[in-house]
């Protein structure tokens, strides 16, 4: 007893049990942490049931269909068709893109020429301003195409091509971070914003698809109540992917409520992902500002926002970049998701938009199949401008 005495009153001794004990409580605490990060990865019975219910339901206009594809079960027993490998979905869509006009092969064969006449310059810079590059990237890529035409011959392709895409690499500004923010505690809340018609309903879907994929557990949330249809069609999205749903029970509902309702059943229910839907048919900018403002308050209420989406139509030019601004001011945009970039030469909207917003790309849709949607990689993105035609 005397020892014991004597180590308690020794300052020495209660420094060393103060570490072995904080030390005992990281390793538990890890513990703990690892154990709640695993259950997080399994589905509770309730998000089972959502997704069972989801599975269920009878969808009066079902989407196209996909096409033979390899199947696989979800946890609730249901059969689902197996996404497309990022491999082969960037090689397609990287093909695609390569297809679509791009002005990158206008610049390759430009310097294929042995005499660059002022006159190919104009008509290059035409085809950029086309391209939806912007007056301000436009004017920086043709000085450095000057530049090019005065060192590089035009008997080496190789060190043109090289020359070229490091000017689009630049343009496209690489070191944006463009991964989604997942949250380590609790659901990760993703708001989707953009005007109707644009697609953000199919992006929905189709990044719901990505997640379950990953062996995520999205939850899908139809606060546009606006649009009849919209409800119906995410829906549909997850009946196909194997999601859960989330929707009003009667027409006109209140966006924010609906929102709020969703987040909470996300949080109770297990999802690790809750993805908001919006509606984008408004009658003036006010009205936007407000009803966007309110859905996103009423999430942070429960959960912080990771990330606030905007999806715009790649054909829409300028017009594009005046709905981005408006949304930005309406509520705090991350990142940009490109649709519709499939059959036209509108590529240079992605250098365009992310200038004027400040913000990422971080998706881009291709076609219309359920895989056509990918990460954006400024790398393939060069590449696929430069290809031949």
């Amino acid at each position: 007893m005397d020892q014991f005495a004597h180590f308690f009153s020794d300052p020495i001794g209660i420094s060393s049990l103060t570490a072995v004990v904080a030390a005992a409580a990281v390793v538990i605490g890890g513990v703990i942490r690892r154990r709640n990060n695993s259950d997080r990865n399994q589905p509770t019975d309730e998000f089972t049931e959502l997704v069972k219910e989801a599975l269920g339901e009878q969808i009066e206009e079902p989407e196209p269909e996909i096409g033979e594809q390899p199947e696989t079960q979800s946890q609730t027993g249901a059969k689902l068709d197996v996404p497309e490998s990022m491999t082969g979905r960037m090689s397609r869509l990287k093909a695609r893109l390569a297809g679509s006009g791009s002005f990158g092969a206008a610049l390759v064969n430009l310097f294929g020429k042995t005499n660059i006449s002022e006159t190919d310059f104009e008509q290059i810079e035409d085809r950029l301003l086309m391209a939806d590059l912007g007056l301000e990237a436009t004017d920086e890529l043709m000085k450095r195409l000057r530049e090019h035409a005065k060192v590089l011959s035009a008997s080496e392709p190789a060190q043109i091509r090289a020359a070229l895409r490091a000017d689009l690499l630049e343009l496209l500004d690489p070191h944006m971070d463009r991964s989604v923010h997942y949250s380590p505690d609790g659901p990760t809340m993703i708001l989707v914003v953009g005007v109707n018609g644009t697609g953000k309903t199919t992006f929905i879907g189709r990044f719901a698809r990505l997640l379950v994929a990953e062996g995520r557990h999205p939850l899908l949330v139809a606060a546009d109540t606006f649009r009849a249809a919209a409800a119906e069609q995410l829906a549909t999205w997850a009946q196909r992917v194997g999601a859960a749903v989330h929707k009003a029970d009667h027409e006109g509902a209140d966006p924010a409520s609906v929102a709020f309702d969703g987040v909470k059943l996300g949080i109770d229910s297990g999802a690790d992902v809750v993805v908001v839907d919006t509606a984008g048919r408004v009658q003036n900018k006010t009205t936007l500002m407000d009803e966007l403002g309110k859905v996103k308050k009423v999430m942070e209420k429960q959960l912080p926002v990771s990330e606030v989406l905007l999806v715009l139509d790649a054909t829409t030019g300028q017009n594009g970049l005046q709905q981005a601004r408006v949304f930005a001011e309406a509520v705090q945009v991350t990142g940009i998701v490109l649709t519709k970039l499939d059959g036209s030469a509108k590529g240079g909207i992605v250098i365009s938009v992310q200038r004027e917003l400040g913000v990422p790309v971080k998706f881009v849709g291709l076609g219309e199949g359920p895989d056509d949607l990918a990460p954006f990689s400024p790398e393939d993105f060069a590449d696929a401008l430069l290809a031949q035609e």
